[in-house]
């Protein structure tokens, strides 16, 4: 019996079920990569298709780091602004180093590298950390949670009938309902009015003569 232990076992010791979320997190992550030309290339960017089981168990995982990563974007945006245009290692940007706004970027920009050591921990996959602040991060800023979707599939997995589903990142593949087309029952009006609409400039000419 349970007993109030929570979570999903998923037949693996704890070591293993850690290493398991952080996976499959990471894939889901790393979908939305730029893997032109790449063997293993993504059908569809931001889904992973797994068991039903797992994908309630990773969903949580998934949803607190891109909460961490949009909690930085503001930080993020501050150092932005303070750092300069000119190119690493160059007389300009050696000055910019020895100045009072080197320090006032080293305090912006702290946040922000806390919570990506804090992703990495959590992920333990440096390019799915870097695709989550760069890229996925931006376009959930105004969304306050509600990142990912679990959909159930029909067919189940070959070998063993494990039901299968969908775990996806939300707004790209958003299916959208189409309303029927209903019959319209009115009857077209009949053609007596234009005549009448045609005579009408004609009488207001004659009275205006």
């Amino acid at each position: 019996m349970r007993h109030r232990r929570r979570g999903r076992i998923l037949g693996r010791n704890p070591s293993h079920q850690r290493a398991l979320l952080r996976a499959l997190a990471s894939a889901l992550f790393l979908t939305e990569r730029d893997a032109e030309g790449e063997p293993n290339k993504p059908k569809v960017k931001g889904r992973i298709v797994t068991t039903i089981q797992k994908a309630k168990e990773v969903r949580p995982l998934v949803e607190r780091c891109i909460t961490l990563a949009c909690h930085a974007l503001p930080h993020q945006e501050a150092a932005d602004h303070l750092e300069p245009s000119a190119e690493r290692h160059s007389d300009q940007w050696r000055a910019w180093r020895t100045s009072p706004q080197w320090k006032e970027w080293c305090q912006a920009i702290a946040p922000v590298v806390a919570a990506r050591r804090r992703a990495l921990r959590l992920l333990g996959d440096k390019q799915a950390v870097r695709i989550l602040f760069e890229d996925i991060a931006p376009r959930f800023a105004d969304r306050t949670g509600g990142y990912t979707r679990v959909l159930r599939l029909p067919k189940p997995r070959l070998g063993d009938a494990g039901t299968r589903a969908v775990l996806e990142l939300v707004g790209k593949n958003d299916r959208v309902r189409r309303k029927a087309a209903r019959p319209s029952f009115e009857t077209d009006e009949p053609e007596v009015a234009k005549p009448e609409a045609a005579a009408a400039p004609e009488a207001a000419s004659d009275e205006a003569k």
